[in-house]
């Protein structure tokens, strides 16, 4: 990998981040609504954690993480450097991970399971904290995302409304690359009335404010349908395909 100077690297995100927010407050504005409504969540996945310290150094508050593995180093260093970041667990998360995440996280959207909700409460139970979350819909109805149908999440809010160390928050789903001009769109629109007819089912409906839907191709979409939460990657940190895993 090229080795960027630390300046330039913060000129470059910087700059990317100041079109993207261009970008919402257009989105914002056709919506009728405040910019403030929206969290910018940059997803620093498989990049190196200079370019997380860069978009933190350049503005941005929140970043989100696929994988524990990546998460917690990141946060690690980053809190070294005493830089304020509120964490999001944006991936699939396993079970056997998630006492490592605890008490590391501003929230974690992808809840897909009832037994995952579980471990979550229990492990913050242990660390006598509460642990933000959402739960995933699966609104697209394709088998290689994860998160709960939609037929079948009121059940899991109801169980999720019984564990004391867990608070949910809200929906996050993801949509499918579209085939069809708008496709993203109608998912948006099916999740976000998902989202206010469960506002009544849940434990404290003052709490339930979060719905994160949208990412780099398909976030004006998810503003324009109610999304509280973007989380964009390729717009802010570029093309992931040049960057070597880790």
């Amino acid at each position: 990998m090229e080795h960027i100077d630390e300046d330039e690297l913060k000129n470059i995100i910087g700059d990317r981040i100041s079109k993207i927010e261009s970008r919402i407050k257009d989105a914002c504005q056709k919506a009728g609504r405040s910019r403030e409504e929206i969290t910018l969540i940059g997803v620093s996945k498989v990049f190196p954690v200079e370019y997380a310290i860069a978009a933190l150094k350049a503005g941005l508050t929140d970043l989100g993480e696929n994988r524990v593995q990546e998460l917690v180093p990141k946060y690690e260093t980053v809190l070294e450097k005493g830089i304020a970041c509120n964490w999001h667990l944006i991936g699939s998360l396993q079970k056997n991970k998630v006492k490592y995440i605890i008490g590391k996280t501003k929230l974690i959207h992808s809840v897909d399971s009832v037994d995952l909700a579980r471990e979550i409460d229990k492990r913050s139970g242990n660390a006598g904290i509460i642990t933000d979350v959402l739960i995933e819909a699966n609104v697209s109805g394709e088998e290689s995302k994860h998160g709960f149908s939609p037929s079948s999440i009121k059940e899991a809010l109801d169980e999720m409304n019984n564990m004391e160390s867990i608070r949910v928050k809200g929906l996050m789903t993801m949509a499918p690359i579209e085939q069809y001009e708008g496709q993203a769109r109608e998912v948006f629109e099916k999740t976000k009335k998902l989202f206010d007819d469960l506002r009544g089912d849940s434990r404290d409906p003052s709490v339930w404010d979060t719905l994160s839907m949208g990412m780099s191709q398909d976030f004006e979409s998810g503003i324009l349908e109610g999304s509280t939460c973007i989380r964009i990657g390729t717009s802010i940190f570029g093309d992931r395909r040049y960057i070597d895993s880790h």
